[in-house]
């Protein structure tokens, strides 16, 4: 796939398919190069050392992605920092929400190693009381990572996209304090159709909102 997308061959034909669009509308293929770094890593890394590790890994596996839909949509690349951090923001909480579904489908543990060490619990029916305190540790340092998103829908000039972004902002915030609240283990974390309603029409209001305000003299 990276030859194809690169040029050298023309035998993959996802990655055909996309040179070919990339090349009509003047994209790179930077973004795509480094999604496939991300799935090399997800089959041979099992473990994350650190959080800055943790944060490398989402700078290829979910960073990429918002920026390739910025790039689509011929947004400035200035907007670049607040989708990071909302996308490694949204990539963490992921993790979190699955971190028994992970452990027990492939033996893979994002929560960095030297936050917790014993990932065994991870295959257990209910988080311990230590695990529950990491995930809560992690919450809340995700948290922080949405802070610095919240400003991203605001600098983006398509306003469809922009709505996008602040509803998904907002239903990654509410995801987030679930974390530190739910065992991710034995309790639901991810939204129903009932949970998301309120959420994004709290999301549309405060973006009308913000956007009335930006435009008023």
């Amino acid at each position: 796939m990276e030859r194809t997308l690169l040029g050298e061959l023309d035998s993959a034909p996802e990655a055909f398919a996309l040179r070919k669009v990339l090349q009509e509308y003047g994209l790179s293929e930077q973004h795509a190069m480094l999604l496939l770094e991300a799935f090399r890593r997800d089959v041979t890394k099992l473990r994350y050392a650190n959080w800055d590790e943790l944060m490398d890994y989402c700078r290829y596996s979910a960073m990429p992605v918002g920026r390739f839909v910025l790039d689509v949509h011929g947004e400035d690349r200035a907007a670049w920092p607040g989708n990071d951090a909302l996308c490694a923001a949204l990539q963490v909480i992921n993790h979190l929400q699955d971190c028994g579904k992970d452990y027990r489908a492939l033996n893979r543990v994002y929560i960095p190693s030297d936050m917790f060490g014993d990932v065994e619990v991870l295959g257990g029916s209910h988080a311990t009381p230590e695990l529950r305190e990491t995930i809560t540790a992690l919450a809340n340092r995700t948290a922080i990572l949405l802070d610095r998103a919240r400003p991203f829908a605001g600098r983006i000039a398509d306003r469809r996209l922009a709505l996008e972004v602040s509803v998904i902002q907002k239903l990654a915030e509410d995801l987030n304090a679930r974390l530190m609240r739910r065992d991710p283990l034995s309790e639901r974390v991810h939204h129903r159709k009932r949970d998301m309603i309120p959420l994004v029409l709290r999301a549309v209001v405060r973006f009308l909102s913000r956007r009335s305000e930006s435009q008023s003299p």
